[in-house]
């Protein structure tokens, strides 16, 4: 089986994307990974630092890991927005295939200083470890927002800056950045987000030559992802609509069988609900 280096290489050659989806539990692992092997495509489990204490650590790398093996299937694990040296450390030491250094809030130089620690960790546990770091501030919290987060600007002088991207990737020597480029986590109630800046986008691209990672995916238009896809983008983050999906999933299994007490029976239509969100946004990424 190739590695996620290579899949993310495959990826930028076929101007396609990898899914990556947040889970919480099994149902949503099992949703995502139901709907990945439906269309035979790579994709990547995220665990944000408060999802990953829920989980657990270390539990979640041995599920990834126990799919990947028993059904031969490029199924990978990422350290979602994690804020420490020592948190990225943990997971690297647990087993993920891949971290995200986020600094976004933090000045330039620090974002680099602790970003380049992380990398060099990643680089001496012998095995390959994909270190991303994030550079433009886009929220933080993955829900149903009444109003953009506060903090965000959407203005293109809010966004990355091309040149100090560059900057940041050369000095850190990351795998891949995720820039500020109209996007931002959660999404709005109505269900659509503002559009991308895909110009700034292209041109992140291109001063940086790293693949580059689009967060807070949902509520943004099919349209906005194919034109982010073709110009740079290899990974994009979807967490907030399979929350939602789970919710009204879980919701229906309970009002559909309101004398069910086996979780298994009243959890199945959130899997379902996760899986259908999941196998979605795969197609737009593959081009399916």
């Amino acid at each position: 089986m190739k590695t996620l280096r290579e899949y993310i290489t495959d990826a930028v050659e076929k101007k396609v994307a990898i899914g990556h989806f947040n889970i919480s539990n099994m149902e949503g692992l099992w949703g995502v990974f139901n709907a990945a092997r439906k269309l035979n495509v790579p994709v990547i489990i995220g665990v944000s630092e408060g999802e990953r204490d829920f989980v657990g650590v270390r539990q979640v790398a041995v599920l990834v890991k126990s799919l990947r093996e028993e059904f031969d299937y490029p199924i990978f694990l990422n350290a979602d927005h994690t804020y420490s040296f020592d948190r990225v450390k943990e997971a690297i030491d647990a087993g993920f295939d891949a971290v995200i250094f986020d600094g976004a809030k933090l000045s330039f130089e620090e974002n680099v200083a602790l970003a380049t620690q992380c990398v060099d960790y990643a680089r001496s546990v012998g095995r390959d470890v994909l270190v991303e770091g994030e550079l433009g501030f886009i929220g933080q919290s993955s829900k149903v927002l009444d109003e953009i987060p506060a903090g965000v600007l959407l203005d293109e002088h809010s966004l990355t800056d091309p040149v100090k991207a560059k900057e940041f990737v050369d000095q850190s020597h990351v795998d891949m950045l995720a820039p500020a480029v109209g996007n931002f986590h959660g999404m709005l109630r109505g269900g659509v987000d503002p559009k991308l800046n895909i110009a700034r986008i292209k041109e992140i691209s291109l001063s940086t030559g790293v693949p580059l990672v689009l967060h807070g995916g949902s509520g943004n238009s099919d349209d906005d992802f194919r034109a982010a896809i073709e110009n740079g983008v290899a990974i994009v983050h979807i967490n907030t609509e399979l929350r939602v999906a789970y919710k009204q999933g879980l919701q229906k299994g309970l009002a559909d069988n309101p004398d069910e007490i086996a979780p298994y029976k009243f959890l199945k239509s959130a899997v379902e609900a996760v899986e259908a969100v999941a196998e979605a946004k795969l197609k737009v990424f593959n081009g399916i």
